[in-house]
């Protein structure tokens, strides 16, 4: 099938994006990620760092060891053990290794590109021009997750629901995140006075997770457990709004719960809010102000988590009043970028770096900027234009 000019444009300006973000690691790459290089240089990756700390690179099974499993869920030490099997044993292997997952990376944001351009036709184009995307991308795994949560999201709003259920499921077993997204999926299906549907889909994403998870939760149940239980018992964390208050001397106790409080008060304000909005928003309309107040809320946020909100963010940019209010809440993902790894550089002992008290600083101007951006894709939904769908009717007939 040939194709056409728009996504011809979509694939040039992701995989340039990709080359670029290449670029960025370059340093890091040649010089075999040494420290503290990484921080100096901007060009940390997991991907390299836990080849070797995880044992991938001596093919040991990703959830064998109760105390020193991959942290993340399932599919992704699934794909951390696959490509390990397939790198090249050599003194390069490292580099091989690298080339390996940034290679499939690649092709996952362009992917990405080509389906936030078809929910939003007339912005797509900013994804993968954000300085913050581009310099993230390699840092970590996440996009295997982005890609199947923004798949879920484009399903839903076609009416796709079980498809939708099903992306959402496997992206919750290759990084968790998008588990956040079941509660805007919730809001809508009331509202479309749907609750049967909202249940349904609820449930087909609990099971598919539970098909992914349940083999390693059987086979190696400590080291499958080991994700859940570094998130349960981490502190205030890089990144985070409570890391930063206490770098500023106020230090809050009893953290774990003090963070999922914040983050159901806030989920159900929002979910409230929606609720009663004059008209029913889409999935991809809303999603952005779900994942961040989770971001938000969270004890730890690592600077690739941009790669989660900037395709939602520009999913949701519809009117042309929130613009200024994107590009304040990008650039603040970009000041919060070059901030993180010049304050891991002073931690490292480097002689020069960013002092603790202005990364607090640049931490927090990250989440007010974020907030504010959340609460302004939150007010334009107030002013769209009713849709058809939302008569019981149509919907009912519309989930398998």
């Amino acid at each position: 099938m040939k194709i056409g000019f728009t996504a011809k444009s979509v694939i040039a300006l992701a995989l340039i994006a990709s080359l670029f973000s290449f670029v960025k690691f370059d340093h890091c790459y040649t010089n075999n990620w040494a420290s503290p290089d990484v921080y100096t240089h901007a060009c940390y990756s997991d991907i390299p760092a836990l080849f070797g700390a995880r044992d991938v690179i001596k093919g040991a099974w990703p959830y064998s060891s109760a105390t020193n499993a991959v942290e993340y869920p399932p599919v992704t030490g699934l794909i951390m053990w696959a490509t390990g099997k397939i790198t090249p044993k050599s003194q390069a292997d490292y580099q091989y290794y690298f080339l390996i997952n940034i290679g499939l990376l690649a092709l996952l944001f362009i992917g990405t590109s080509l389906l936030v351009a078809k929910i939003n036709p007339k912005k797509w184009y900013l994804l993968p021009l954000l300085p913050a995307v581009i310099g993230s991308l390699y840092i970590n795994w996440d996009m295997w997750a982005v890609v199947t949560a923004v798949l879920s999201i484009y399903w839903f709003d076609q009416k796709k629901y079980r498809w939708s259920a099903i992306a959402l499921g496997v992206a919750i077993a290759t990084k968790f995140f998008p588990i956040v997204l079941l509660a805007p999926v919730a809001v809508i299906l009331v509202r479309r006075r749907d609750p049967i549907g909202a249940l349904k889909y609820v449930v087909t994403s609990i099971e598919i997770w539970l098909i992914i998870n349940i083999p390693f939760a059987v086979v190696t149940p400590t080291g499958w457990w080991r994700f859940f239980k570094l998130n349960s018992e981490r502190g205030a964390d890089f990144g985070s709004m409570w890391y930063s208050l206490q770098i500023l001397g106020l230090k809050i106790s009893g953290l774990n719960g003090v963070s999922i409080v914040t983050f159901v008060i806030m989920a159900i304000a929002a979910s409230i809010f929606f609720l009663k909005s004059e008209s029913t928003p889409t999935l991809g309309e809303i999603s952005i102000v779900f994942i961040m107040i989770f971001t938000i809320a969270s004890k730890v946020y690592s600077p690739q988590y941009v790669l989660w909100l900037a395709p939602l963010g520009v999913i949701a940019l519809r009117q042309q009043k929130d613009r200024a209010a994107f590009w304040i809440w990008q650039g603040s993902e970009l000041l919060y970028h070059i901030a993180v790894w010049e304050y891991l550089a002073t931690v490292s002992g480097t002689k020069f770096g960013l002092p603790d008290s202005w990364y607090a600083v640049a931490g927090l101007i990250r989440v007010a900027a974020s907030c504010y951006f959340a609460v302004r894709i939150a007010l334009s939904t107030r002013v769209s234009v009713p849709q058809a769908d939302e008569f019981p009717e149509s919907v009912i007939q519309s989930y398998p």
